[in-house]
């Protein structure tokens, strides 16, 4: 069986991007745009009180270039 997927907020996963690299190059309204040294870029909305959805942080974790195993051993460590 494979190890649960933690469920995060978007302040949570905007502190874990920033760990790998991501910057935040601007903010309009809830939605952070972020960007690394190699130019990808991600949004994240930050809703107060609200975890993102499973789907929608998978997108963003597709999109950042992020393997699932290291968001699992980031948050369940």
């Amino acid at each position: 069986m494979s190890p649960r997927f933690p469920r995060v907020s978007g302040e949570e996963l905007l502190r874990f991007l920033q760990d790998g690299g991501f910057a935040v190059v601007r903010v309009k309204g809830s939605h952070h745009v972020l960007k690394n040294a190699v130019g990808k870029m991600v949004v994240v909305p930050v809703h107060k009180g609200e975890t993102l959805g499973i789907g929608l942080l998978r997108k963003i974790l597709r999109e950042a270039g992020i393997s699932l195993t290291d968001y699992q051993s980031y948050f369940l460590d």
